[in-house]
């Protein structure tokens, strides 16, 4: 049976929100067990006693503040995402889920879970919403500010492997994100990774911003710096327009009738644009699976983010990782991979 470690004092608004997932996921998915590290008194009575025996406790006396840096994370090691870390170092548990410091998760899996032969950086993959049905996986979206083609060519690797053995797309199309389709465009960077990326199957060439929310591509690539901008931008663009949606309603009496009719399209725009259906952000390129989600996660969230720890967890994703990353690569050059 799968365990997992559970960092349950690590979002904004305490472990509440964090054990009430993890009782969700529990009653929902009866082929795992957890293991909450926090302050023991704080988080036990969340469990149900018909639950004990699925749920261990570890107890850490220290929690890592958001104003607080990501490097100062190794020395504490009395906080709860460095246990929680540990867990899995140790294979004491398969799979680290938090919704702390996402920069101390970063630095903690990196350095003490350590990184799969062949990846020179993890990066943070996201799903982003399309106007269909399908999902899109964008990395990376803030671990790497400053990336290198061959960075890039990893993150191609990893993303189109947990495309395919994670959500289950057989071929998955593969795009990097630029500032044109054509093969030119884009920074010295981009253009660089383009040739290396070409080798790939599926590679389907420069993408542009809004191509992630037509569904394009299912996989797309870019740096850090970037990612993480869309990423905001595109959690901001979805609030304004909910509240631009619920301030016209209140405006006019048509608008709310028009809205009852129209419930279903509401609800099922909430679905697509909500962070908590898809729970978080796996952090791809270390041995073992580490979720990184959002800081304001609500018990759904965490009860998703949990179901992606299991199911990568489950899967041959790092083998094929490492595998597709030795067959592509004859050296240590960034300038030389080949199949």
């Amino acid at each position: 049976m799968i365990k997992i470690a559970i960092d349950a004092m690590g979002g904004d608004f305490g472990p509440a929100p964090i054990m009430e997932g993890l009782v969700d996921a529990l009653r929902t998915n009866i082929q795992f067990s957890a293991i909450a590290v926090g302050k023991k008194d704080e988080i036990i009575h969340f469990i149900p006693k018909s639950l004990h025996n699925r749920v261990e406790f570890l107890e850490s006396s220290d929690v890592i503040d958001m104003k607080d840096g990501a490097t100062d994370a190794l020395k504490r090691k009395e906080s709860s995402i460095y246990k929680a870390i540990e867990l899995v170092r140790e294979g004491v548990a398969q799979a680290v889920v938090s919704a702390g410091h996402s920069g101390a998760s970063m630095s903690l899996a990196t350095l003490r879970i350590g990184r799969l032969k062949g990846v020179s950086r993890p990066a943070i993959a996201t799903l982003m919403p399309t106007s269909d049905a399908q999902n899109v996986l964008v990395l990376d979206v803030g671990a790497n500010v400053d990336c290198e083609p061959k960075n890039l060519f990893e993150f191609a690797i990893m993303g189109q492997a947990y495309a395919r053995d994670v959500l289950n797309i057989d071929e998955p199309l593969l795009g990097i994100l630029s500032n044109g389709e054509e093969e030119s465009k884009g920074n010295e960077t981009t253009k660089a990774a383009f040739k290396l990326i070409s080798k790939l199957p599926n590679f389907a060439g420069n993408v542009e911003g809004n191509d992630i929310f037509k569904g394009t591509v299912d996989v797309v690539v870019c740096d850090g710096f970037v990612g993480n901008i869309m990423l905001k931008t595109a959690e901001g663009v979805a609030d304004t327009i909910t509240q631009i949606i619920k301030k016209n309603l209140k405006r006019s009496l048509i608008a709310i009738l028009g809205a009852v009719l129209m419930r279903k399209v509401f609800k099922n725009l909430k679905l697509r644009v909500d962070y908590a259906e898809y729970g978080g952000a796996p952090l791809l390129g270390v041995k073992s699976p580490v979720i990184i989600s959002h800081g304001k996660s609500n018990a759904k969230a965490v009860k998703n983010a949990i179901f992606q720890a299991i199911a990568a967890a489950n899967s041959n994703l790092n083998l094929h990782i490492e595998e597709k990353l030795a067959h592509y690569s004859n050296s240590n050059s960034s300038t030389n991979i080949q199949e």
